[in-house]
Parts: structure tokens; C-alpha cells; sequence
């Protein structure tokens, strides 16, 4: 039961973008695209994941006053993994991310579940943290990147879905990042806050 309310904790209740406004860098400036944001979001997962499991195996021997340089390490040399495969197995998207794979070193979601959770839980539910709140990440970014496309290009995943004469090329430029997140925080906002609304009417009726 707890493990499946950690999952769960970072998809829907702790989502990291959507809840917690947390890697917004990523969020804003990878989401020109479906593929991209997919790319982005993977990426994220699979080093959270693994960064999650040696933090938490490690968490009893790591001196305290060291912790963060050591997480700091651990969760580099993962990043390094991932920027190398992605380099020699999916060229196109390595070269499309640029930096910001390497920026995910600094990421928020990996070093405050490394901090918040693995280095005080054990392994399985720090794997179930992690995949929570990677495929909360995911879903998020993959959400504003497919609204981006969708807007911009008249496209998802590449694939035509409409013309150009309904494509609103603001939304592929930076300010249309800001302006999706924007919808899109509101209308999640506007249901948690319909959602609390209808517990505290079923609450009173009690």
C-alpha cells in the first residue's frame, strides 16, 4: 500500500511540475516538441531511478556533513552514462537537447528526491518514489510539448494534423512556453480546487 501511494504521490497529488513548480528550465525550453519533451522526460526518469537506488543503498555510510557533494556525484556519473548513449543511439535528440542534458545534474526533482526521500527510505520504496515522480515529470512535459507542437506546427510527433492555416507559430517561440504552462497550471489548479471544494461540501453533509 505504500509503495503504491509513493507512485502515485509524484503522478498525481506531488506532481513535481504541475504542483510542486519544480524543473521549470527543462519544462520551458524542451517542449518545442512532442519528441523532444518524450526525450526529455526519459532521460529524467531513468537517471532519477538509478540515482534513486544507489542514494538509498548508500544512505547508512554516507557521512551527513558530505551528503551533497557525494548525491552531487552520484547523480553526475548517471547523467554522463545517459548523455554518452544518447550521443551514440538517438544522435538527432542528443544534438536538439544540448545542454540540458548535462544540466540535469542540477535538476530539482533529482536532488530533493535524493535529499527528501532515498536517503531516508529503503530501496523499493525509493524506486517507487522515483518512478512516480519520473513518469510525473514525464507526462508533464510530454502534455506541454504535445499542446506546443500541436499549436505551432499543426503537428504531433511529426505526424500532420492540420494545416497551416491554423498554426499559431508563437506557441514554438519562448513566450509560448510561458503561455502553455500558464493554461495549463490554471486548469489543474482550477480542478484540485473543485476537487477540495466537493470533499468539504461531502464533509459538512456528514
Amino acid at each position: 500500500m505504500a509503495d503504491v501511494k509513493n507512485f502515485t504521490n509524484g503522478l498525481i497529488k506531488n506532481n513535481p511540475t504541475f504542483v510542486q513548480f519544480l524543473g521549470m528550465c527543462p519544462t520551458l525550453a524542451t517542449t518545442t516538441s512532442a519528441i523532444n519533451a518524450l526525450g526529455m522526460g526519459i532521460a529524467t526518469l531513468l537517471i532519477l531511478l538509478v540515482s534513486n537506488i544507489v542514494i538509498s543503498l548508500i544512505r547508512k555510510i554516507v557521512p551527513k556533513n558530505i551528503r551533497i557533494p557525494i548525491y552531487i556525484v552520484v547523480i553526475s556519473s548517471f547523467v554522463t552514462v545517459i548523455d554518452l548513449l544518447m550521443h551514440a543511439f538517438t544522435y538527432d535528440l542528443w544534438q536538439t537537447l544540448g545542454i540540458f542534458i548535462p544540466l540535469i545534474v542540477v535538476n530539482c526533482i533529482i536532488m530533493g528526491r535524493a535529499e527528501s526521500f532515498a536517503s531516508k527510505n529503503n530501496v523499493i520504496d525509493s524506486i517507487f518514489d522515483a518512478l512516480g515522480m519520473g513518469l510525473g515529470f514525464t507526462g508533464s512535459l510530454l502534455l506541454v510539448g504535445s499542446v506546443r507542437e500541436l499549436l505551432g506546427n499543426g503537428t504531433i510527433f511529426g505526424l500532420t494534423v492540420w494545416s497551416d492555416a491554423f498554426k499559431l507559430p508563437l506557441f514554438i517561440l519562448p513566450p509560448g512556453a510561458f503561455i502553455t504552462l500558464g493554461l495549463l497550471l490554471s486548469m489543474f489548479n482550477s480542478i484540485g480546487i473543485a476537487r477540495e471544494s466537493k470533499k468539504k461540501k461531502e464533509g459538512a453533509k456528514k
